[in-house]
């Protein structure tokens, strides 16, 4: 991008957040909800790569109207994952958790009892801002996540900012932020990570939805070296306004003396098949626009 381009994308973010952020919440959503529907004639292949996902989430190809509703029902939630994400700076901690219904928290418990950290695994599902948010302001406590540097760099360094200022410790994806995450982990921390794309290509080989593709190696690593607990879960839309966390049991990451790939592998392939679960709960709000399986690029 040239720097004129760089200052017009970043101007175009802040904007966008100081808007959402000062209007009613209801106005913000219906603002959203006209920009998606301007969005969804003018997708181009991105409408390709949500039918795509979007059938293999439902378990049958999607056509005709129900494609089109579909299609504009992904996009339509992905503009609510902005606002909601734009919002939170306004939201008191009990304000969030108040909005917030919660299923599975004894998971949840149980792996913050341990002191061995905890490693929250999520997919592009709902609004994984919000459930980074309702896990600090509900236990009172710091989150440490991995996130992909974006250009311009004065983009991602004002997203590092929005984020840490929720209380999330933002770690660049890249050679050093597996060192940072064992030593949060160390520490007894929780570790949030978005991992149902892999961005480096370094991954395992894993079914899901019945397609063979490749998921980060990084939360099964972790779980397997350090024996914290690794727990699958989103946070969904559950009408205006409110939320619904969902926190599947904790993934056996016990070492099996087959070898630590091995182990990783297995992991990886039950952490995939507990994505599948959760998506489908609510497959048009899973907000996965790209290239996600080998045959996605053919």
């Amino acid at each position: 991008m040239s720097p004129g381009r760089d200052r017009l994308v970043v101007a175009g973010y802040r904007g966008g957040a100081f808007v959402a952020s000062r209007l009613p919440a209801r106005l913000a959503r219906r603002a959203a909800a006209v920009g998606a529907r301007l969005a969804v004639p003018v997708l181009g292949d991105r409408r390709r790569m949500i039918l795509r996902h979007q059938a293999r989430a439902r378990g049958a190809p999607l056509v005709g109207p129900e494609a089109d509703r579909v299609v504009a029902a992904t996009v339509g939630s992905y503009a609510q994952h902005w606002v909601a994400s734009f919002r939170l700076g306004q939201a008191s901690t009990a304000m969030l958790v108040d909005q917030t219904a919660v299923e599975g928290v004894e998971h949840l418990d149980a792996a913050d009892a341990t002191g061995r950290g905890t490693i929250l695994a999520l997919p592009h599902l709902g609004s994984w801002d919000v459930a980074a948010a309702w896990y600090i302001a509900s236990r009172h406590r710091r989150v440490t996540t991995v996130a992909e540097p974006v250009e311009p760099p004065a983009l991602f360094e004002w997203f590092v900012a929005e984020r840490t200022h929720l209380g999330l410790d933002v770690l660049a994806l890249g050679p050093d932020a597996g060192t940072g995450l064992l030593a949060a982990l160390a520490e007894g921390a929780t570790v949030a990570l978005v991992c149902d794309r892999d961005l480096e290509g370094t991954g395992v080989a894993v079914d899901f939805f019945g397609e063979r593709t490749t998921l980060p190696i990084g939360p099964a690593a972790l779980a397997v070296r350090t024996g914290a607990q690794l727990l699958p879960c989103a946070c969904l839309f559950d009408g205006p306004d409110r939320f619904r966390s969902v926190i599947l049991a904790p993934i056996a990451a016990d070492r099996s003396g087959l070898g630590f790939r091995r182990d990783v592998e297995r992991v990886t392939q039950d952490l995939a098949h507990a994505f599948e679960l959760l998506i489908r709960r609510a497959p048009e709000q899973w907000h996965l626009l790209q290239p996600n399986w080998p045959s996605d690029r053919s």
